[in-house]
């Protein structure tokens, strides 16, 4: 039932919530928000083991896929664009579904995320495999489009983890991996983009950040696998080669274009004096780990 929930009970802070100013409405919001951060990092060691999957399902050619509804839709999907401008990943490799489709990014499905065999049809239509993971969203812990999802991937054999906001949830229990962050009520009642949306975007974040660390994809701190889709990521690029080679402008410029506008490789190129095909090798048998390659 919906009042045992901690994401739907009243806060106690805010029962006078439409008599506060302005001022003391933002501050007990922002109140709120610092314990986000503190309740993540509670979940930590659960948040670990979900990347060590995800990093050995990438491993093997799996594919990360993010899986929710409504708002808990909407992050995984955000987090998955994000990866491949920012770690030159295939589109295919890191991928969101929402109950409803894409359309329901923008305007709510009524009633998709009630439904089980939709989270099941559309990892069929994906074509999910056992090498994949399974990120299942849901603020409440409840979402029936979520747990027909993760329980078709686990009939497969597919790594399943859970991101909710409940602890002992039934998407929890559904997941090999429950991530279950308790954030308190939030200042809304009920109103889980708040808190609940904020702790799991800072989830997906540490679960696509930290996994693309785990295979290459990251030198010192830099985003080597950054594509130069724009003039913005050009000269982003240009600083990546700068900064892990402690070269000019001009230098990182010139590289760049001998190593075909890979930051890897030109970062590489310069930091071992390599022709770019003899940086290609040694970069393919370090499985694209930088530092590996150096050796």
């Amino acid at each position: 039932m919906l009042e045992h929930l901690t994401t739907e009970t009243r806060n106690e802070k805010t029962m006078n919530l439409d008599e506060m100013s302005i001022t003391e409405l933002l501050t007990v919001m922002n109140e709120e928000d610092e314990k986000v951060a503190k309740a993540v990092r509670v979940e930590i060691p659960s948040i670990a083991k979900a990347v060590d999957a995800i990093i050995q399902a990438k491993k093997q050619g799996g594919r990360l896929i993010y899986q929710g509804a409504g708002t808990s839709g909407r992050i995984g999907l955000l987090d998955a664009v994000e990866c491949p401008p920012t770690f030159g990943t295939d589109p295919g490799e890191v991928i969101g579904l929402i109950a409803g489709g894409e359309k329901a990014f923008i305007k709510a499905v009524e009633g998709a995320e009630d439904r089980k065999e939709l989270g099941v049809d559309d990892l069929k239509e994906i074509q999910l495999t056992s090498k994949d993971v399974v990120v299942g969203i849901a603020a409440s812990g409840r979402t029936p489009y979520v747990i027909g999802g993760l329980e078709y991937a686990n009939s497969i054999g597919a790594n399943t983890i859970a991101v909710c906001c409940n602890k002992g949830s039934e998407v929890g229990n559904a997941a090999e991996i429950a991530i279950e962050v308790v954030n308190g009520p939030e200042v809304l009642t009920g109103s889980t983009r708040l808190k609940s949306g904020t702790s799991q975007k800072l989830i997906c974040n540490m679960l696509s950040t930290a996994s693309m660390v785990g295979v290459g994809k990251v030198y010192g701190n830099l985003m080597v696998d950054v594509q130069q889709t724009n003039k913005k990521l050009e000269e982003r690029a240009k600083r990546i080669v700068m900064e892990a080679t402690s070269c000019s402008y001009e230098k990182a410029k010139e590289y760049l274009v001998k190593a075909k506008d890979n930051s890897k490789l030109a970062i590489l190129m310069i930091l071992t004096n390599l022709s770019y095909e003899e940086a290609l090798e040694k970069l393919n048998a370090s499985q694209g780990f930088i530092r590996e390659a150096i050796k």
